[in-house]
């Protein structure tokens, strides 16, 4: 079975650290942090935020250098990235987000080591590379790119939803990083370890789930990238969510597509496994969809 490449300490190329300050938002993560910050040495600094954890991630933060800043959330917006943004006190001009079930190559380390003097660039894009149960997924649609590198000043998250909770995660879900000027691609991945505890992805999920069903219930007041056939990835993701929410029996048709249609037969057990969550999540966001309508209409009675 392959395994995740080494990201462990690395050199890459320069005397001085990276001119980048690095935010690692974090609740329990003490199984995954190790391996997070030991990508992130070679970076200025590196700030964990913080809500409140009950295991190990805090020690483990200080042991790594890393600067623990508590977040509480109280519902509403901002979330907790956005409310690192624009409240710590970040030495550099560019942020990398990163979360801790995510960690650098050495040579994504060395592009962005490389890309954050190109003054033409206001963020770049960098590809997932997921892996699922300690396998690479290959297909199954697990296949993304995010903004998660920008110059300060000219990145935020939009805002989906304003009427949030500690029900729905206090850290954003699925709301994306906007960038006011010109951006670019990394061409190096980034290592996702999506999920190494069933249990644990269950619970996120259920949250997100919480998140989803009430954005799609105030689709109509939704600001930020709005779905669309022809527009960037996160739009098009959207887009065919929406497309699926309003067919009967669209958890099995969604599994179907990322089984079948993306291929996801091909990443073995892990990518069956992968899919079939993918479809259940599409059933829960569903069923929560209907509970708040029904609520609604009970209220408004």
């Amino acid at each position: 079975m392959r395994q995740p490449q080494d990201v462990g300490q690395q050199k890459v190329g320069r005397d001085k650290p990276i001119p980048i300050s690095v935010i690692v938002p974090t609740r329990n993560e003490a199984a995954n942090l190790s391996r997070c910050l030991e990508s992130l040495r070679s970076f200025g600094e590196v700030y964990v935020i913080d809500s409140q954890s009950e295991d190990a991630t805090v020690e483990i933060a200080r042991s790594c250098h890393a600067k623990v800043v508590q977040f509480f959330y109280k519902g509403g917006w901002p979330k907790k990235r956005q409310w690192a943004i624009d409240n710590v006190p970040l030495a550099y001009d560019w942020v990398l987000l990163i979360d801790a079930d995510e960690a650098l190559t050495p040579e994504l380390a060395a592009e962005i080591d490389r890309v954050c003097t190109d003054v033409n660039v206001d963020g770049y894009y960098v590809k997932l590379q997921m892996f699922f149960l300690n396998r690479p997924l290959r297909f199954s649609g697990a296949s993304f790119w995010k903004m998660s590198l920008f110059r300060r000043g000219k990145g935020a998250y939009e805002c989906r939803l304003k009427e949030q909770d500690a029900s729905m995660a206090d850290m954003e879900v699925h709301e994306h990083v906007l960038i006011n000027g010109p951006t670019a691609r990394l061409r190096n991945p980034l290592i996702h370890h999506n999920v190494e505890s069933l249990s644990r992805y269950i619970q996120k999920h259920n949250e997100y789930s919480n998140w989803e069903a009430k954005v799609w219930v105030n689709d109509e007041k939704q600001s930020g990238l709005s779905p669309s056939l022809f527009g960037i990835q996160a739009q098009r993701r959207r887009w065919l969510k929406k497309q699926f929410l309003g067919v009967p029996g669209s958890p099995i048709l969604f599994f179907l597509y990322k089984y079948l249609f993306c291929l996801g037969f091909l990443d073995g057990i892990p990518g069956f496994l992968y899919c079939a969550y993918q479809g259940i999540q599409f059933f829960n966001i569903k069923a929560k969809i209907y509970e708040l309508r029904v609520n609604a209409s009970r209220d408004a009675a």
